[in-house]
């Protein structure tokens, strides 16, 4: 267990999070927050220990929301029933405040006088700003959808001024990528600090270079935004032979048009991902995300990225990692695999690369910015 020396020792803290529903990059975050503060309480609005395993032993508080019916119908007004949980949530005990948030979780405001909230962001939350047209295309309301339109576009702009004013709160916010740092002063009008999200390096490290390497790799969900079928069009066109895993609404899609070099894999296990991973000669990432901790995965399993120039990835991905493609095009992606030289990229380059962003790191980085902040 990290522990905190001199200043931040002796404050009372408390650490909030927008849900503890599913596991992910987000949940990584919350689980290393409490390896540095393992007395902290950790509210949030809404907890499944059936699906998030890893805060069994953990004292974790959930808001009024845990007592709703899990069914689609109130899955649709959690956002507005977020903004109220949070908002009346009472943190007045604490000293530090730590939320984690690419939500509703950073709108806390019951705090005593004196108290210091630092959030680490995410994301500006995307359905108010930069995936806002996504929303507007597919609300998710069914035959409803037109109404869900028009109440969006009526409501935008309240929801907006809302979550700029929410996120004037925090007295210090922490971006996971130099994307979002962006993000953050676009949106919010605000400086941040980067620490990247904590990935799970040593996993990956065990089995980098036991594998003979052959053909691509890719996973993730598969929903419209992660582009899987830029990977499918590209390597059929090519008749490159990739893997890819993982499951989501557009895989009997992405199934239906792939051609006999595609191989897929479904679901795997924890266990499972690092053995694909380091066995392949490449990892592709079409995705324009807020950091992308896959691909990192890739590179601590020993394998070099192609991944699209924008996003998260332009924090990790430099010519000892990987390589480029400029648009989210076939026609882009197919020349960045036909220009793709494996053998230029080195295991020990790779693993180096890989290691700045492991748990070890985010822990050391964010106790250099806490007691950086008890300092002043």
């Amino acid at each position: 267990m990290a522990v905190v020396q001199n200043k931040l020792a002796n404050l009372k803290v408390a650490i909030v999070c927008d849900w503890l529903t599913s596991i992910g990059g987000a949940e990584r975050v919350v689980l290393a927050l409490h390896e540095i503060f393992p007395n902290a309480p950790i509210y949030t609005s809404q907890y499944d220990p059936n699906q998030v395993s890893w805060f069994k032993d953990i004292d974790v508080r959930t808001t009024w929301l845990q007592k709703l019916p899990k069914n689609n119908t109130f899955r649709k007004f959690l956002p507005v029933l977020r903004r109220i949980a949070f908002q009346k949530l009472d943190l007045r005990e604490y000293d530090l405040v730590i939320s984690s948030s690419g939500a509703e979780a950073k709108s806390v405001k019951k705090l005593k006088s004196g108290a210091i909230h630092v959030c680490y962001c995410h994301s500006p939350t995307h359905y108010y700003w930069s995936r806002y047209d996504e929303y507007i295309k597919e609300p998710g309301f069914g035959k409803l959808n037109p109404l869900a339109r028009l109440g969006l576009k009526i409501l935008s702009k309240p929801m907006r001024n809302w979550d700029f004013k929410v996120a004037q709160r925090p007295n210090y916010l922490i971006a996971n990528s130099s994307h979002i740092q962006n993000k953050i002063k676009e949106y919010y009008k605000r400086d941040s600090i980067v620490i990247h999200p904590p990935v799970e390096i040593e996993r990956f490290n065990k089995v980098a270079g036991t594998y003979p390497k052959s053909g691509f790799v890719a996973g993730g969900r598969q929903t419209p935004y992660k582009h899987f079928d830029l990977i499918i069009e590209s390597c059929t066109k090519l008749n490159i032979p990739i893997t890819i895993f993982g499951d989501g609404p557009m895989h009997e899609k992405l199934l239906a048009s792939a051609g006999p070099s595609i191989k897929f894999m479904g679901e795997l296990s924890d266990n499972e991902v690092p053995k694909y991973l380091a066995s392949a000669v490449g990892f592709i990432f079409p995705v324009y995300e807020d950091f992308g901790i896959i691909p990192v995965e890739a590179m601590a399993a020993g394998t070099p990225v192609i991944a699209y120039k924008a996003g998260g990835a332009l924090d990790y991905i430099n010519p000892k990692t990987g390589a480029f493609f400029n648009q989210q095009t076939t026609r882009s992606l197919s020349e960045a695999i036909n220009n793709f030289i494996p053998s230029q990229y080195k295991k020990h380059d790779l693993l180096l690369e890989a290691s700045k962003f492991s748990k070890e790191e985010f822990i050391s980085n964010f106790k250099r910015l806490l007691d950086k902040i008890c300092a002043e």
